[in-house]
């Protein structure tokens, strides 16, 4: 049972919801207190069990007819792992909101609030938001940015011009990464009756979606603060990364995952000069 949630809660992106909340936090307050940890903590494993566990419940029937399923990229959870990992799920997150409640503010509860929606609906049946394209792939953004949101609300943070830039090329970058992601799905989703943006636009144009989403991300982050406009260099790989299957055709559609996979490397690595830059950025402040 352990091994099924640990699967389920994908811990190659655990990082991808952590980082975010952990660095927002600690450049606006710059320290390391109790408050830092428990919501590193929550954002790194329990926030992922509830976002990724309640998807492989709720997409069972489609994941069964998906070969990517079973593995780091998805768990295939046997129907009895069902109501465990929903149960696991709320005894896991409920005591760390507890915590951030008491400790936040009206603001930050109400982002934490939004964040813990979203993850919600985004699978839940009855809302399925992954059902419904395009709001799809702003909510699953919404998964990846809303931790960072939280961090910056939490910690008192001011939002500047220049900051907005930075978290709306960030939320491009989810955009995109979603949709490309859901490329490769096409065929397992239509089996399933599953509308997604890639199933409801197809394969290709959601590939163009993807390239152009990244690119404008890289535009907005020319008008952050330095050394930010730097990383506008680093969303070219990404959109390297997706250019192959610029013409990709719905039969094809599953051969984006080739991509995929690249794309799952070069997050750890675009992570690292993240960091570098945030460095760069703090002892220059």
């Amino acid at each position: 049972m352990l091994r099924a949630l640990f699967v389920s809660s994908r811990p190659l992106s655990w990082v991808n919801t952590a980082f975010p909340f952990a660095a927002a936090y600690v450049l606006t307050t710059q320290r390391i207190d109790l408050t830092l940890v428990v919501g590193t903590i929550y954002f790194l494993v329990p926030y992922n069990l509830a976002m990724y566990g309640i998807n492989d419940v709720f997409d069972y029937e489609s994941d069964l007819r998906n070969p990517r399923k079973g593995g780091v990229e998805g768990a295939l959870l046997d129907r009895g792992m069902h109501r465990p990992t929903i149960f696991a799920a709320i005894v896991t997150n409920v005591p760390f909101l507890v915590y951030l409640a008491i400790v936040g503010n009206p603001q930050s509860v109400l982002v934490l609030a939004i964040s813990v929606f979203a993850v919600i609906a985004y699978s839940a049946k009855g809302l399925r938001f992954k059902e419904k394209p395009f709001l799809d792939s702003l909510t699953s953004s919404t998964h990846f940015v809303s931790p960072a949101v939280y961090g910056l609300v939490l910690a008192g943070a001011a939002f500047t011009p220049q900051l907005w830039c930075l978290l709306g090329a960030f939320f491009l970058w989810g955009v995109a990464s979603h949709a490309f992601g859901a490329v490769q799905d096409v065929i397992a989703d239509r089996e399933a009756d599953i509308s997604s943006v890639a199933t409801v636009i197809g394969a290709k144009a959601t590939v163009r979606l993807a390239v152009s989403a990244y690119l404008l991300g890289g535009v907005l982050l020319l008008f952050t603060e330095w050394p930010g406009p730097l990383a506008a260099i680093l969303v070219l790989p990404y959109a390297a990364v997706c250019a192959p299957f610029w013409n990709v055709t719905d039969a094809a559609a599953d051969a984006a995952n080739r991509g995929w996979r690249r794309f799952l490397l070069l997050n750890f690595i675009t992570g690292f000069l993240v960091t570098m830059l945030m460095i760069w950025w703090r002892v220059g402040a």
